[in-house]
């Protein structure tokens, strides 16, 4: 061996020696920055969390205020079928009748019974569908019967069977409705 070959070996276990000692360094090293990967990861996957859980109670308040201010539904469409009974009632009382004193008195009753109803429907968001003279919409309107007609155009409700009603913004029950359409 010549003495640049000693000198290069040489130099070769110096490198070698100081890499030797520089390894464990270097695996701390890489022990550290797995460390910062995995605490990385775990902030995302909490953050992540926190998200889902804010998301979770925005939906259930949402569910909740829905739930509260339509829980009245099934109470007002049982209600509207004792409306329709009153009014039907009172539609039925006779001129004849309505001029004697006894029949008048109870009859004053009824009304007072029907317009307290209505004030308790309204105190409460269930408000009527318009109809009659309107155009038809299938979300509140249900079409009965077509009546040939030239007086309002096709598509206007000329007749009311039964009406319908309103819960704030939802659809209690379809008014009944009988539609013009262009006579034959």
């Amino acid at each position: 061996m010549t003495e640049d070959e000693d000198d290069l070996h040489a130099e070769a276990e110096a490198l070698r020696k100081e890499t030797a000692a520089d390894a464990p360094e270097l695996a701390e090293h890489d022990r550290v920055t797995e460390l910062e990967q995995q605490l990385e990861e775990a902030n995302s996957k909490a953050l992540y969390a926190a998200a889902e859980v804010q998301n979770v109670r925005r939906r259930l308040e949402g569910e909740k205020q829905q739930a509260s201010a339509y829980a009245a539904a099934g109470f007002a469409r049982d209600m509207l079928a004792i409306k329709d009974h009153l009014d039907r009632a009172l539609a039925a009382v006779s001129d004849e009748l309505r001029a004697d004193a006894t029949a008048a008195n109870f009859l004053a009753g009824i009304e007072a019974t029907a317009r307290e109803l209505d004030a308790a429907f309204q105190r409460n968001g269930v408000t009527r569908v318009e109809s009659k003279g309107h155009m038809l919409d299938p979300h509140k309107h249900q079409a009965m019967v077509e009546l040939p007609t030239t007086e309002v155009e096709p598509g206007t409700i000329v007749e009311e069977m039964q009406a319908g009603y309103m819960l704030k913004d939802r659809l209690l029950r379809p008014a009944l409705v009988g539609v013009a359409k262009k006579p034959e």
